[in-house]
């Protein structure tokens, strides 16, 4: 019996599908999710999960070197924004695009997740990452 880790087997298999650069989504419970994507539907009741607490259990076993956010999510709930992108992957390069690309570009990811959450605008697009395990022999120059 799996007892560590992400318990659903549905979220610890889409993360492993995941490679650099794969996108894979968070979202609130209203979020149109597009027919040809995989979803995976956590929520079970009004704000539970929320996307903070997924977020939260993801950055313990994945890599993400960018979050993609709706403008609309800075405007309309700062607070949130700020939370989210100075969470687990604080660092990570954050870009912000219009709530309507975001929606668009959904159809690109291979997995969206679902919570229960009533955050408006509480979307988020990881773009998986290389983490700390890859070993260089001679680091980049910056």
């Amino acid at each position: 019996m799996k007892e560590v880790g992400f318990l659903n087997g549905q979220v610890d298999a889409a993360l492993a599908r995941q490679g650099h650069m794969d996108l894979l989504m968070v979202v609130d419970a209203g979020f149109p999710v597009p027919d040809h994507v995989e979803l995976i539907d956590l929520a079970l009741k009004p704000d539970t999960p929320t996307v903070p607490e997924v977020l939260a259990e993801l950055a313990k076993i994945h890599s993400v070197e960018k979050l993609v956010l709706a403008e609309e999510t800075r405007q309309h709930n700062p607070t949130y924004f700020k939370n989210v992108t100075s969470g687990p992957w604080e660092g990570a390069e954050v870009e912000v695009i219009p709530h309507t690309e975001l929606k668009v570009r959904s159809h690109e990811v291979k997995t969206i997740i679902r919570t229960g959450d009533f955050t408006a605008w509480a979307n988020i697009m990881l773009v998986s990452g290389a983490g700390d395990r890859w070993k260089l022999e001679v680091p980049p120059k910056e």
